[in-house]
């Protein structure tokens, strides 16, 4: 069974957990060489080295993949999780390979490959992997699995109740990609979370402070975000 954490707990390396999957992997890696320590950054580079010249997947399991296991002790919990993003990277991990980091791996190694799939895996291939994120209580897998992939290939139904699964646990809505575009004007999503918000006040319980702000974005006559971010490509079933 896995067990809620807390969102506020997600390890901090700048950037920041919910940009992992936002920063381009070349700036990602001199920002996190510029604050791992000699023996730290030493082990990186031969991890991605080792990845870049044995890339995908070799026999039970590949040396990029031992990598990913090791880079909490060797690069510390707060770094751990980008050490593991340019891992994926370096090896050029596909839908298959990630499927099965993902399905193997701890629940450190889940997230990475969440955070590395919008550089990795071009098509919905690895949405599996987001929807089974969505149906835990892991906070912190919960905040990797609603970034911008989720938000390019997510239907319409499934990322509304991704956005209210963020609610039932307390993921804080910012770390919902493009939330402003894709819930302008969405009045199935405004009355799922006027639902909510009775359901919670019947119950004697506050309702959450983000549930009135994406209620707000779900206005028509709300602003239209600029144009740039990413673009949702589900239809209404």
């Amino acid at each position: 069974m896995t067990h809620p954490h807390s969102a506020t707990g997600t390890p901090a390396a700048a950037p920041e957990g919910a940009t992992l999957a936002l920063t381009p992997p070349a700036e990602l890696h001199g920002h996190l060489a510029d604050r791992l320590g000699g023996a730290a950054r030493a082990w990186l580079d031969q991890a991605l080295d080792e990845a870049a010249a044995h890339p995908g997947a070799h026999g039970p399991i590949s040396v990029w993949e031992l990598r990913l296991a090791e880079a909490g002790r060797r690069c510390g919990a707060e770094y751990a999780d980008a050490a593991r993003v340019l891992i994926l990277h370096a090896a050029r991990a596909d839908a298959d390979a990630v499927t099965r980091v993902y399905y193997q791996g701890t629940g450190a190694e889940r997230r990475a490959v969440l955070y590395a799939l919008p550089h990795l895996v071009p098509g919905p291939d690895a949405l599996p992997l987001v929807e089974d994120a969505l149906r835990t209580n892991d906070t912190r897998l919960l905040t990797a699995a609603v970034g911008p992939y989720a938000a390019r290939h997510l239907d319409v139904h499934q990322w509304r109740h991704a956005v209210l699964k963020c609610l039932f646990t307390g993921v804080p809505v910012d770390t919902v990609a493009d939330l402003d575009r894709r819930a302008h004007a969405d009045s199935e999503l405004a009355r799922m979370l006027r639902d909510y918000a009775a359901e919670r006040t019947a119950a004697g319980r506050p309702v959450p402070e983000d549930l009135y702000r994406v209620l707000a974005l779900t206005e028509t006559d709300s602003p239209l975000p600029p144009h740039g971010s990413v673009h949702p490509h589900g239809k209404e079933s």
